[in-house]
């Protein structure tokens, strides 16, 4: 069994391990990882800080050279890397290969930015003033990722930080840590300096916390659950460090009576359950016009009872396992409040079982219909395939139902009617939004954040990921 270590100061760290199984059939075990404790989250913050003069003085272009060579190293290992995320967090193939080529884009994208890194440049009102602003490293970052894109979110925390010339601790989720930890070793293999790139897995709680209290930390990019967020904001407002929070959502679908009917349906199935709804901008409320609802209730039943359920690496094979046991948990869980609450089964509401179901964390895409505004399944967030249908009489009243949440992460409109399209754009309040599209799906080159309680801090992704990752050094000149 392949023990993968921790990665401190240039040097892969032995220790007490802990098993990463796949969550499609549990008998395997992915790998065991290194369990890191606090002690370790202080020793790679030493040594991130101890790397970053050198780092950070480094022409930005020659970090960018950095970059792409790990992007390089990761396309090499393409098919590998895809099969071993489905392994571990339970994705299909065929999405685990567009997340690792997300990746290598990713780092592709920002090596680039190496060679710009814009600042400012401004006239004076004084005479034979040259004034201008140029970027600088925020120091070293702590950079806590999730289970559900376990890729793509180290490689855009990572890969910004990188270029603006910051050190980086890489804190990933237990639950699915090989992802990163391949992007580590991509980092180890193309020669960044020792100190520059650390990673330590282990327990969320003790390492969190570690990494908040780490005197070299200067800021901190969480990308969870609303609960962990609010308790990195309460604890990093401690010590004044500069913080970026992407939590959940509760993101709507509306579908108008003029929509493109075929394509709203698999819109709508695509963003509930792609990724078996792991997705913090997946659809999970559709609201849909009344002049439509029936029939849109009963196409996307049809629909949704024709995925195919199982392991993310059989061919043919749309939907994989719930990440582990808790989110199983937590998915039955809202089936059943939904039902008590009276929401009408229109498809799916229980866990799969016999044959290789047994061994995996299976369950069927669920849609409930007639959710109103005031229940559960209506306003907190599952994070699994559970889609709630609501119906609202308009596009006014669909537009109130969508912004009558505590989150604004992402939001779709299905229409053909160009006003509807601008007032949806000038009026959700969502930080992502989509037309005629799934909810979930988003591009490396623009900026990614919600709004409300789904986020806080400078947007991801993009040239926006800079202004998190550098501050600016201003400068007055006579000459």
């Amino acid at each position: 069994m392949e023990i993968f270590r921790n990665y401190v100061n240039g040097e892969w760290i032995a220790g007490e391990t802990f098993e990463n199984r796949n969550p499609a059939n549990r008998d395997e075990v992915v790998g065991l990882f290194v369990k890191g404790n606090a002690g370790n989250i202080t020793e790679a913050a030493e040594a991130a800080a101890a790397a970053l003069p050198a780092w950070s003085s480094m022409p930005a272009p020659a970090r960018g050279n950095y970059l792409f060579k790990v992007a390089d190293i990761l396309e090499r290992e393409f098919d590998q890397i895809a099969r071993e995320m489905t392994r571990e967090e339970g994705k299909t193939l065929p999405e685990a290969k567009g997340e690792v080529r997300r990746s290598i884009n990713i780092f592709r994208y920002f090596a680039g930015e190496g060679s710009r890194l814009p600042g400012f440049l401004a006239p004076s009102e004084r005479e034979r003033v040259h004034m201008f602003a140029v970027r600088k490293a925020i120091g070293v970052v702590g950079l806590i990722t999730p289970w559900n894109f376990p890729s793509a979110i180290p490689a855009w925390k990572l890969a910004p930080a990188l270029i603006c010339g910051n050190t980086a601790v890489v804190k990933p989720a237990s639950v699915a840590p090989l992802s990163a930890w391949r992007i580590v070793e991509a980092c180890h293999q193309a020669g960044i300096p020792k100190g520059v790139v650390n990673f330590v897995a282990g327990s969320g709680e003790e390492l969190g916390g570690a990494l908040l209290r780490a005197a070299p930390i200067k800021g901190i990019s969480f990308t969870g659950s609303c609960s962990v967020g609010n308790w990195v904001h309460q604890e990093a407002s401690k010590r004044r460090l500069r913080i970026q929070l992407e939590m959940g959502g509760k993101n709507p679908t509306i579908v108008l009576a003029d929509a493109d009917f075929p394509a709203a349906v698999e819109n709508v199935v695509n963003a509930a359950f792609f990724s078996t709804g792991q997705k913090c901008t997946a659809t999970s409320r559709a609201i849909v016009e009344d002049a439509i609802y029936d029939q849109f209730v009963d196409a996307l039943a049809e629909r949704t009872k024709k995925l195919k359920v199982g392991s993310g690496l059989e061919p043919g094979v749309e939907i994989g396992p719930a990440v582990d046991q808790s989110q199983l948990d937590t998915d039955l869980k809202y089936i059943e409040i939904a039902r008590k609450e009276g929401g009408r089964l229109v498809a799916g509401g229980e866990r799969l079982t016999g044959g290789v179901f047994d061994k995996g964390y299976f369950v069927q895409p669920t849609v409930f219909a007639d959710v109103t505004p005031d229940m559960t399944l209506a306003r907190e967030e599952v994070f699994g395939p559970v889609l709630a249908v609501m119906r609202a009489g308009d596009f006014e009243d669909a537009m109130r139902i969508a912004n009558d949440i505590p989150f604004g992460l992402s939001a779709s409109l299905q229409t053909t009617n160009v006003s509807r399209v601008f007032e949806y754009v000038y009026r959700m309040e969502a930080g992502l939004l989509t037309v005629n599209l799934p909810s979930a799906g988003v591009e490396y080159q623009l900026p990614f954040g919600g709004t409300k309680d789904s986020s806080f801090g400078p947007k991801e992704q993009g040239p926006a990921a800079l202004d998190f990752y550098s501050d600016y050094k201003t400068v007055y000149l006579k000459y």
